[in-house]
């Protein structure tokens, strides 16, 4: 085995959550699947997402400078499958599910658990990807969240919520 397919194997061990990111403006809507993002501070509130630069997507998200991760509830699975999808459009995949613009006009998926709606501050490539590091401009929380989709050994997985004591 070589070193790159043991890096996949152990990074497949390592569960993430599941969003959609989302983009819209001069150089038009796009979206597409991600299990790449996290949180890098919380002054200014910063999150970053990884995005390789071969994906059909990657433009518009540089030209458009904004966009929105919508993390996806259990019940959401089929939105995570319809944006990796490459044979659907992207105004296909828009008009499949519902969906809002917040403040930057990035596309926030209506039922997410949560929709961050960002500015891209800062943008860096390694190897095959961007990290685009953005800023949140607004955040939306669903009031009653369910289960929480995850990816973890190359499979969907759900994550029960516990109510808060």
């Amino acid at each position: 085995m070589d070193f790159t397919a043991e890096f996949r194997d152990g990074m497949a061990l390592l569960a993430g959550a599941v969003s959609v990111v989302t983009t819209d403006g001069p150089r038009g809507r796009a979206g597409f699947t991600a299990s790449a993002v996290c949180s890098v501070t919380d002054q200014p509130p910063t999150i970053l997402v990884c995005m390789n630069r071969a994906s059909f997507a990657h433009g518009y998200f540089v030209e458009n400078g904004v966009l929105c991760v919508n993390v996806l509830s259990a019940a959401q699975e089929h939105h995570s499958r319809l944006f990796s999808d490459r044979n659907m459009t992207m105004a296909q995949r828009f008009s499949a599910v519902p969906w809002q613009a917040l403040d930057t006009g990035a596309p926030a998926l209506e039922g997410a658990l949560v929709s961050m709606d960002s500015t891209i501050v800062q943008t860096h490539e390694v190897g095959t990807h961007s990290i685009f590091y953005a800023q949140l401009r607004r955040i939306r929380v669903l009031e009653e969240a369910g289960a929480g989709l995850v990816y973890f050994n190359r499979a969907y997985r759900s994550v029960e919520a516990r109510p808060q004591v």
